[in-house]
């Protein structure tokens, strides 16, 4: 593993673009914390709230490919600068827009918007430029790591925040927390504001993208990540209400989260490492499958503070270490050039299943009063994601000839 950071530039580019990815991610991934605040202070509904958080999943999704082909374009500086400052707008502005339609703009198009844009896509795709292949699964599963370290620092810190401050101040205090991600933008790319010339290529971005869409391996890293969109989602956004449904504390949902960061941590590394041995695809289908049979356990155990914490180990290994091993099949078969546009499409498929996780979670507890079914929809999603990454064919593919008449 340490091999891929013999070289300082490797590594240092590493560490900044996991510290960066930390406060994006980190903030992103605790939204959860504030709905039943929300919900108890506005009277708003949970179905409102889970709307606004369903399309801010979509928006952070749709958003990636356009950040990445900016940045493959122009350069990662604009693009990630221009990101948290989004980011920290919408957090800043959510306090004054309390309702429905106002957390539909805050939190579900502007934060949205910045958090996507200084996201995996861009930075991924902007530290890759600078690595060999070698290098590149290591370094993203160690740059994946830092949004999973943001998942476990600020969650038990955001809890006492709402718990002190109520979760306005916590809103505004997050707003400025976004912030310190500035400076580490600007030493990432510093020299970097235009893409590098080694990476020029004869195919355009758009022969690029066409191509990627006939590819029928691509398509069904597609498939699989929607799955993975929609169980993230759908547990950030109601695991503080599941918690809360169990007669919990609401401490015990805060942990959890910061836990299944924690573990993510490893699983990330572990993941990235993993992507130079073994193929992609087996490593995603056994996450996939992974998680249905964890599904199954936690269903099945007591519904004590334990077995939350244990849940959230179990989940945490695989939670976002999916990312490498698809980023890294990306990578192998179109390359590098365009990987911030293409790793972006397949995060928009993600946060489709994103969407669907958020939103339909809310409609569960509103019509039902509970989350069973959706509990069960996961578990099907989960192990039919496994079976899709099966076929997948990691060898590079040569582009579509354009044909001329």
């Amino acid at each position: 593993m340490f091999k891929a950071f013999k070289d300082p530039t490797v590594l240092w580019t590493t560490l900044l673009a996991s510290g960066i990815l930390m406060v994006t991610m980190g903030t992103r991934q605790s939204m959860g914390l504030y709905v039943g605040p929300i919900n108890t202070t506005t009277g708003m509904g949970m179905a409102s709230i889970s709307l606004a958080l369903a399309l801010g999943q979509f928006v952070w999704g749709a958003v990636q490919p356009v950040a990445g082909a900016m940045a493959d374009r122009h350069g990662p500086r604009i693009v990630l600068l221009s990101g948290v400052a989004l980011l920290a707008l919408g957090y800043a502005l959510t306090p004054w827009l309390a309702s429905g339609l106002g957390l539909m703009f805050t939190l579900g198009v502007v934060s949205a918007m910045g958090s996507g844009a200084a996201s995996f896509s861009v930075l991924i795709g902007a530290c890759a430029q600078r690595m060999t292949a070698q290098s590149r699964g290591t370094a993203s599963g160690v740059i994946n790591a830092g949004g999973s370290m943001g998942q476990f620092v600020f969650p038990p810190i955001l809890q006492r925040l709402i718990e002190a401050l109520g979760w306005m101040g916590a809103m505004w205090s997050m707003a400025i927390m976004t912030l310190l991600s500035l400076p580490l933008i600007l030493r990432l790319t510093q020299g970097q504001t235009q893409p590098q010339a080694a990476n020029t290529s004869s195919e355009s971005l758009s022969q690029a993208v066409k191509n990627s869409l006939h590819n029928p391996s691509y398509l069904m890293l597609h498939m699989g990540f929607f799955t993975c969109g929609f169980h993230i989602a759908f547990l950030i956004t109601h695991l503080p209400t599941q918690v809360n449904l169990c007669g919990l504390s609401p401490t015990v949902a805060s942990w959890s989260l910061a836990i299944i960061g924690l573990s993510n941590i490893v699983g990330s590394i572990v993941a990235g490492n993993c992507v130079n041995r073994y193929r992609s695809k087996y490593i995603l289908a056994w996450m996939y499958a992974s998680r249905a049979v964890l599904i199954a356990l936690y269903l099945l155990a007591p519904k004590t503070a334990l077995t939350f914490y244990l849940f959230a180990v179990g989940l945490g290994l695989t939670w976002l270490a999916t990312v490498p091993p698809t980023a890294g099949i990306v990578a192998k078969l179109f390359g590098v050039r365009y990987l911030g546009t293409l790793f972006g499409l397949t995060l928009l498929s993600h946060q489709l299943g994103g969407f669907f996780g958020a939103y339909l979670g809310g409609l569960a507890i509103l019509r039902d009063g509970d989350y069973q079914w959706m509990w069960y929809a996961d578990m099907v999603l989960a192990l039919l994601a496994a079976l899709v990454n099966l076929p997948i064919k990691e060898a590079p593919i040569e582009p579509l000839k354009t044909q001329t008449v």
